[in-house]
């Protein structure tokens, strides 16, 4: 039975494109990877390789609401992107503009306690440890000679 492809499908407030595998076009929903969406596949016994416009329209539905709660879903915790929240202290996963809401409030609290990394950020230098002495360097070069020739 072959059904009519969607070229385009409305998944937690993102179009996606019908004509890619499911896996796929899930993965390019901000917050969610090849390896989560595939997870979410198989949790909800659906094949990851059949393209996304060939879905219905309730297992389209099941599939927005299942994306948009996912945490819930029962999947283990390294998966999710924000094991233990501080605030709550559950297991949680977020997308979208949610996603980028929750880092930029998680840099503003380092900023906050003007905690290492706070002070690093404010100062719009690397946090990770990275060197800064000859890499990253914004504006006008100052420092540099080059050797005569």
């Amino acid at each position: 039975m072959s059904r009519e492809l969607k070229y385009i499908v409305r998944i937690a407030d993102k179009d996606l494109p019908g004509d890619k595998r499911l896996a796929y076009a899930l993965a390019l929903i901000k917050g969610i990877g090849i390896n989560t969406a595939i997870a979410l596949c198989r949790k909800l016994g659906l094949d990851p390789s059949i393209k996304l416009g060939t879905l219905s329209d309730s297992e389209i539905k099941k599939l927005d609401s299942t994306v948009r709660k996912l945490h819930e879903l029962g999947l283990p915790a390294w998966i999710l992107n924000r094991p233990k929240d501080p605030e709550t202290g559950r297991n949680l996963h977020y997308i979208g503009s949610e996603l980028i809401l929750r880092a930029k409030m998680d840099i503003d609290l380092l900023k906050r306690i003007k905690c290492w990394r706070g002070i690093r950020h404010a100062l719009g230098l690397k946090v990770r440890g990275q060197r800064t002495r000859t890499t990253g360097r914004t504006g006008m070069t100052v420092g540099v000679t080059r050797r005569r020739k």
